[in-house]
């Protein structure tokens, strides 16, 4: 209820675990607001107020994935997700007459039934069973039963899928394949222009390749070529409908819940090496000093030389010793939807050829990013945890993805090319869809700011922007920059799909949209048929003489119809639709990662010998240490009873445990090595050990 008539209800309100009545996490609920003060208070929520629960509005889910336990003759689930903090009293299963009788220990669907008494526990009935708890495949199906998620498509999908042709035929490539020029609709065969992509080891699908061309005057123009998946997916068919709901492919570890059916996404669509492919072109052109003089748009075909992967470009950046750059090993083949050539056997000619337009592609990108900071984009890229898994789906390796400057690379022209776009449909007034992010609230950047003054960072109004950069500055080097910035990014509102052209705070930009992506995002599918329909109008103005064209402006000419795929008010719906889409997707790609986490250590914990890993002390209490792994970016905790050899005590306003008889000292900020010592799967715990 408001807290005064007449004035909207607080953004947060705290509510006590005993005053959450029958309602579970993520149920829309109506609460009362209380005048007393709370029993306990989370630390930094003081000002927050609080309340009780009196009314459950809507479920959030009727279904949940958990482990099923037997206690004498009764039974119950354990939920996976550990928000939800009850346990579940379920029927014999055998009842159900399952085609899998699930017994204990197995991970299964349960439905719930209306729980209407707080002092019973929930009720439910198990419906399916998934599999053993914590076996690969088990955890996937939870995975996609808790985010309602499929890897299969309706048969009427697939069915229009079967009549799409394997390769580009040659009727759909007639139409690219004379060279009239770049821009006004023309279409462009770039199939002998060098042009490559650079995407990671376990790249599912390939959207976006490069091409590079040097013209007169010392003039550079470089293609940002996007896979033209609006040429084969029609709006209104099935296959687009299945495409619009799901909003966005999912990337879980090891796997991939697609958006288009493979056919299209890891084939006709996906950008493979020595394959021709019918693409959407954005072209920058570059003067002489690095500065983009020109933006055209084009439909084209591509046949890309190579698929490199961003270790390989990193490589033929900085690498000159041709022998190294050739030793570097292919991608696994189960990790990736395309492994490529092995440099190896590429001709000497050849390699040099490749490292000259990576190279020089770097120079201009490199400028474009300097450009970029200096107009105060915020660097909120973050190194990422990538868990690899073995043929049987375990998780086997760990790796820290730095954003170095091959990721570098590819994202600035990619932002440029998005950019490019989103001015063009906002400036020719076409309904179409943004990438926008907000301004930050005041109050949560005054939150934050207090957060990194603890932590010893000072800064001023992080409303101003320079502010903002200097603390991202800071970070970089700070013992707690990886927890810190990620309060940072909290303290942030979250970009989103919008019909309005409301710019990009985090880049700094007015015109934003993605246009680079469309294999895995239905919003870039949206942009490109938007793009589809510019284009056709400029093909048409200049098959009647003009008509449309820029020359023709103030004679009174008017540019000729054509129909535009959405109306406002659709792009509206689709935005607020895909954003609810990808952020469904984000929290079952995280889920996937802290699974295989898991899994990855405490398949460490059954090694006889026990692996040593670097890790960084962020956090120091009476209890233990907290640790960050410094290649993994995995957090855990040390209990302080289980470090070595001493009775330990907080010294230094409590941020050093110090060793009572030999004066050991474990520091905020300090390096250790360190083993792992327990893994709570079901609490998501990892415990670790000082390794000496």
């Amino acid at each position: 209820l408001p807290l005064e008539p007449g004035k909207p209800a607080p953004p947060s309100v705290q509510i006590a675990p005993d005053d959450t009545n029958l309602a579970f996490h993520g149920d829309k609920v109506r609460v009362r607001i209380s005048t007393r003060p709370p029993k306990r208070v989370r630390k930094g929520r003081e000002d927050e107020p609080h309340g009780k629960v009196t009314e459950i509005i809507e479920r959030a889910q009727t279904e949940v994935v958990g482990t099923l336990a037997r206690v004498r003759s009764k039974f119950y689930v354990t939920p996976d997700d550990p928000r939800f903090v009850h346990e579940i009293a379920v029927g014999d299963p055998a009842e159900a007459k399952l085609p899998q009788l699930p017994g204990p220990g197995d991970k299964v669907v349960v439905r719930l039934h209306e729980w209407t008494n707080p002092h019973k526990p929930p009720q439910g009935k198990v419906i399916e069973r998934l599999g053993k708890t914590f076996e690969p495949r088990a955890e996937l199906l939870g995975v996609y039963r808790k985010f309602n998620l499929s890897p299969h498509f309706p048969g009427a999908v697939e069915a229009e899928v079967r009549d799409i042709p394997a390769q580009v035929p040659a009727s759909a490539a007639a139409g690219r394949l004379d060279q009239l020029g770049i821009g006004a609709g023309q279409p462009c065969d770039y199939r002998k222009i060098p042009t490559f992509t650079i995407d990671p080891d376990d790249a599912k699908d390939f959207d976006d390749a490069l091409s590079i061309e040097e013209l007169k005057g010392g003039q550079i123009r470089v293609g940002v070529h996007i896979a033209d998946v609006s040429a084969y997916v029609k709006k209104g068919t099935a296959l687009d409908t299945e495409a619009q709901k799901r909003g966005n492919s999912t990337y879980l570890v090891g796997t991939v819940v697609p958006m288009l059916p493979e056919k299209l996404s890891n084939g006709l669509c996906s950008l493979v090496e020595a394959e021709d492919r019918l693409t959407k072109a954005a072209f920058l052109t570059f003067d002489a000093k690095g500065r983009i003089v020109e933006r055209t748009f084009a439909n084209t075909i591509i046949c890309s030389r190579k698929r490199l992967t961003y270790k390989q470009a990193y490589a033929l950046l900085f690498e000159n010793d041709l022998v190294k750059v050739r030793e570097l090993p292919l991608p696994p083949k189960h990790q990736t939807g395309s492994t490529g050539r092995a440099l190896s056997s590429l001709k000497t000619k050849e390699l040099k050829e490749l490292q000259g337009w990576v190279r020089q592609l770097w120079s201009l990108a490199e400028r474009l990013r300097k450009d970029r900071m200096k107009k105060g984009s915020l660097d909120l890229d973050m190194p990422e945890t990538k868990v690899f898994v073995d043929e049987n789906g375990y998780a086997d390796r760990l790796e820290k993805i730095e954003h170095d400057e091959s990721h570098q690379l590819i994202e600035e022209f990619m932002l440029a090319a998005n950019e490019a776009v989103a001015h063009l449909t906002k400036s020719k007034k076409l309904p179409s869809l943004y990438r926008v992010h907000d301004d930050p609230d005041e109050e949560k950047l005054g939150e934050l700011r207090q957060q990194l003054g603890i932590a010893g960072v000072q800064v001023g109004d992080l409303s101003l922007r320079p502010e903002m950069m200097k603390a991202l500055d800071a970070l970089k080097t700070h013992p707690q920059g990886h927890i810190l910035r990620i309060s940072l990014l909290r303290s942030l509102k979250k970009a989103a799909y919008r019909a309005s052209p409301d710019g990009h705070y985090g880049l700094s930009k007015d015109d934003y949209t993605h246009f680079t992506s469309p294999i895995r995002r239905y919003s870039d599918l949206v942009v490109h048929r938007v793009l589809d329909a510019y284009l056709a109008r400029e093909a048409t103005a200049t098959k009647v003489g003009d008509p449309g064209t820029a020359k023709a402006k103030g004679k009174g000419k008017k540019t000729p119809s054509v129909a535009l795929p959405y109306t406002a008010a659709e792009a509206t719906a689709l935005g607020e639709h895909l954003s609810l889409t990808e952020t469904n997707s984000q929290e079952a790609e995280r889920e996937s990662v802290k699974i295989k986490t898991l899994e990855f250590f405490e398949r460490e914990l059954a090694k006889s010998t026990k692996s040593v890993f670097e890790a960084a002390i962020t956090d120091v209490r009476a209890g233990g240490l907290f640790v960050e792994l410094t290649e993994s970016l995995t957090f855990g905790f040390i209990p302080t009873n289980t470090l070595p050899g001493d009775f330990y005590y907080p010294q230094d306003d409590g941020t050093v445990l110090v060793g009572k008889r030999h004066k050991r000292r474990f520091a905020l900020g300090g390096i250790i090595n360190v083993n792992v010592g327990k893994v709570d799967r079901a609490k998501r715990i990892i415990d670790f050990r000082v390794a000496d």
